[in-house]
């Protein structure tokens, strides 16, 4: 058995599809522009096709996935244009929660960043993508979360999800690994001594530097 199947079902058998395909273009497994195979996928969690394809139309909605008439689904791509959106976005409104939880510092924030922090430099220093991607999204909702703005930080959580596979894509090449790690320990320190000025840079620079390589990939998607 899979070890997706392994793993506690959710209530309902679409719920379970649906977190499996979530988390497998989320973390990459299934690429931007890739056809998503039912026949297979249905084999492989060991479900009928309705469940299936209740996920998928779930997917649709939220914009991971996309249908073309004759010839299935297929994982979202962005264009260069969409992605300089959505990263725009990102940064007016995490400026703003970043800005809301260092005034706020609750307590154990600092610490709770160091903890997760130890998790994404493992995960670069072993050069594991998915659990990279995984820790530094850990990472960066521990802060906004910090802000106790539950609603911004939906929007947030939004966002993220539509550009999880290209984030994966990213942190594929080493330097950008150490490169986060470098940026990451950077906002701790500002959080640390209150400086939301200084988090509110590194973060718009951490942005900058993925925004960069992803369009690089992205125009490499082209040729």
């Amino acid at each position: 058995m899979s070890s997706a199947v392994q793993r506690r079902r959710p209530q309902t058998a679409q719920q379970f599809v649906l977190e499996e395909l979530r988390r497998a273009i989320t973390s990459g497994e299934l690429r931007p522009g890739g056809q998503i195979r039912q026949d297979a996928l249905a084999a492989r969690f060991e479900v009928s096709r309705v469940p299936l394809r209740e996920a998928l139309k779930a997917l649709e909605a939220e914009g991971l996935v996309v249908h073309h008439i004759h010839r299935g689904y297929f994982v979202a791509e962005l264009s260069l244009a969409d992605l300089e959106e959505i990263y725009r976005i990102r940064e007016l409104l995490e400026t703003e929660a970043v800005r809301t939880a260092v005034r706020r510092m609750p307590d154990g924030i600092v610490a709770a960043l160091e903890r997760v922090q130890r998790e994404v430099e493992q995960a670069a220093d072993e050069g594991d993508v998915a659990a990279m991607a995984a820790a530094n999204r850990r990472f960066h909702f521990t802060l906004v979360e910090a802000s106790e703005m539950p609603r911004l930080v939906r929007l947030i959580a939004t966002l993220w999800d539509s550009t999880d596979a290209y984030r994966s894509l990213y942190y594929t090449e080493d330097p950008h690994r150490k490169q986060a790690v470098r940026e990451h320990r950077a906002v701790i320190s500002a959080i640390r001594n209150g400086d939301e000025d200084a988090a509110v840079r590194w973060l718009d620079q951490h942005r900058a530097h993925a925004v960069a390589a992803l369009r690089e990939v992205l125009d490499l998607g082209r040729d």
